[in-house]
């Protein structure tokens, strides 16, 4: 059974603290977000190589940062774009709440059901060896895939427009992750993942 405090929810897993607020941003202040983010942000699709083939990532990316550092996976290397004011505020809101500073975002536009993000953690090398991740979803609501790596635990969540899903110890380290493609979405979503790289 979650366990309700303060309008934030803990979900239910044994091995990594995942804590979700549903209502992060009310609606009126999500939809101005996105709609902000969609046009202001410089997006881009780059090429991932998986399993030997190569092709086109199934969702528009971008990176923006404080430090300058660029962020790598699935042989991509990304180099970030300055923080943007907007940018500045979400973080900040975001880090009054989970008392964390994060130097880098990576944006992820998914234009509609088909586009989608595989099973994955993340565990780069560069976030150290248990990051905190928080993850701001705008837009479109679409499902949230947890799995653990070693057990038989599974969840999913419905990711609310203007939620905040914070991952926390152990999320990256006993479990993957994913949003898989859907026929029920046919307009686009705007996350925000907020890491630290070191």
């Amino acid at each position: 059974m979650n366990l309700f405090e303060n309008d934030k929810i803990i979900l239910p897993l044994s091995d990594g603290i995942f804590e979700y607020y549903p209502s992060f941003f009310n609606s009126e202040k999500a939809n101005e977000l996105f709609y902000l983010l969609k046009k202001d942000i410089t997006w881009q699709q780059d090429s991932i190589t998986l399993f030997g083939k190569t092709h086109l990532q199934p969702r528009l990316t971008a990176l923006y940062g404080n430090n300058g550092k660029s962020y790598k996976y699935s042989n991509v290397v990304m180099h970030p774009k300055n923080f943007t004011p907007l940018l500045t505020h979400i973080k900040e809101e975001i880090e009054a709440i989970c008392h964390e500073n994060f130097t880098t975002v990576l944006l992820n536009l998914y234009r509609d059901g088909n586009d989608s993000n595989g099973w994955h953690s993340d565990n780069e090398k560069e976030l150290g060896r248990d990051p905190i991740i928080a993850s701001l979803s705008l837009g479109e609501e679409r499902s949230f895939h947890i799995k653990n790596n070693t057990k038989e635990e599974k969840f999913k969540l419905n990711l609310e427009p203007g939620s905040l899903l914070l991952m926390k110890q152990g999320s990256q380290v006993h479990y993957k992750h994913q949003i898989p493609k859907t026929q029920l979405s046919k307009k686009p979503r705007i996350n925000l993942t907020f890491r630290t790289i070191l």
